[in-house]
């Protein structure tokens, strides 16, 4: 009676757990990402992303304002003041612990006077500000430099996407390669649609010698490791000079991606009902008026759900962009060749980096999330009759 139909698995709860832990495990890297891109480059560094939203402690390096031009005598002594917070352009900020050497930084508690020797005093208050005391001999040169403690609330910019998108000098073409993969994308994903849907309509409901034997040649082509056709294509394209351009790349993709494409589409076509198609030739329907007014109306779900990984593959390719079209003036590199770029010129900038890498998923994110309730019925098409 334990396994009469309406009755629950036993191991139901371990999918959902299971579910949950995979869902999770995307989530949260999407979700840290976000946040890091509107974080500061301190912040970044001093604190994970998950405490976004509480303050922060952090050691920071200021330095007095210069003696020559901010020193006002008092007596017999020299005095320059200031705030540090207000001449590094930050505020809202606070000192707990602060120190005049590195290996010392908690030497001082905020508002303490440190003596630096021979009359030559320092005090440092809370908020930032301070007063340098001294002869003529010490207070001069450069500023003293001050070690301290800082608790800083939580901030968030806009600068960081202002960067990536509209300042090229901060991005080397970032918002280039935002368009340049737009360029490559959109075409490689529509061709296969195209040709693979003709294909699939053949192979599922037209007779024609030979179809079982293409039908195994296609199945035997999505094993074919990616790699191993890249030189091959690569000289092919040279030698009818399409190599290094946008038409070669697209021609790549959709060699790579047709596979797949006519597999997925024929299953779900010779799953669509039979008389449906008898019932059209009976009335004196062409095949190209039962492909186009019946199959492809009802194979949108299976069109949709090639759509989504072609359109996530191309977009977030990046080996047969560096083969196929990354040329000497980067005038046509696209964003994951970008961002491996910027990892090597600008690897200690974890804000652009992590803006640019949002930047570049937000797009596939947007199409997943716009038809992903075609994606199981496109992948399940013809597993069940």
């Amino acid at each position: 009676m334990d396994n009469i139909a309406g009755h629950k698995p036993a191991l139901t709860w371990a999918v959902h757990i299971s579910v949950l832990i995979l869902v999770l495990a995307w989530l949260f890297p999407t979700v840290g990402l976000f946040v890091s891109s509107f974080r500061t480059a301190d912040q970044i560094s001093s604190s994970g992303w998950w405490a976004a939203l509480f303050p922060t402690e952090q050691n920071e390096v200021y330095r007095a304002a210069d003696p020559d031009d901010n020193r006002v005598a008092d007596g017999d002594v020299f005095v320059v003041s200031g705030n540090v917070f207000e001449e590094a352009g930050a505020s809202e900020k606070t000192i707990s612990v602060w120190g005049t050497s590195s290996r010392e930084i908690s030497a001082y508690e905020a508002g303490e006077t440190a003596d630096l020797g021979d009359g030559e005093t320092l005090t440092l208050g809370e908020g930032g500000a301070y007063e340098w005391r001294g002869n003529d001999d010490q207070i001069s040169g450069r500023g003293q430099r001050i070690f301290a403690t800082v608790t800083a609330p939580p901030e968030f910019t806009l600068d960081n996407y202002e960067n990536v998108l509209l300042s090229g000098n901060a991005t080397d073409g970032m918002t280039k390669a935002f368009f340049n993969t737009l360029t490559v994308t959109i075409p490689a994903t529509i061709i296969p649609i195209v040709i693979a849907a003709f294909a699939a309509y053949a192979l599922a409901w037209m007779e024609f010698p030979g179809r079982a034997l293409l039908i195994a040649t296609v199945v035997a082509l999505l094993v074919v490791p990616l790699q191993l056709a890249l030189i091959p294509l690569l000289k092919l394209h040279l030698g009818i000079g399409i190599g290094k351009g946008y038409l070669g790349t697209w021609l790549a993709h959709t060699g790579f991606g047709l596979p797949l494409a006519i597999y997925l589409l024929r299953n779900y076509m010779v799953g669509l009902p039979r008389d449906l198609i008898e019932n059209a030739r009976v009335d004196g329907a062409t095949e190209f008026q039962i492909f186009t007014r019946l199959i492809l109306p009802l194979s949108f779900p299976a069109l949709a759900s090639f759509a989504i990984f072609q359109f996530l593959w191309t977009w977030n390719d990046l080996l047969v962009a560096k083969v196929f079209l990354i040329d000497a003036t980067g005038e046509t590199t696209v964003m994951t060749n970008q961002i491996v770029e910027l990892l090597g010129t600008r690897g200690g900038n974890w804000e652009i980096l992590a803006t640019a890498a949002f930047v570049s998923i937000a797009v596939p994110l947007i199409v997943f999330f716009a038809m992903q309730r075609y994606l199981v019925r496109g992948l399940l098409a013809g597993s069940v009759k």
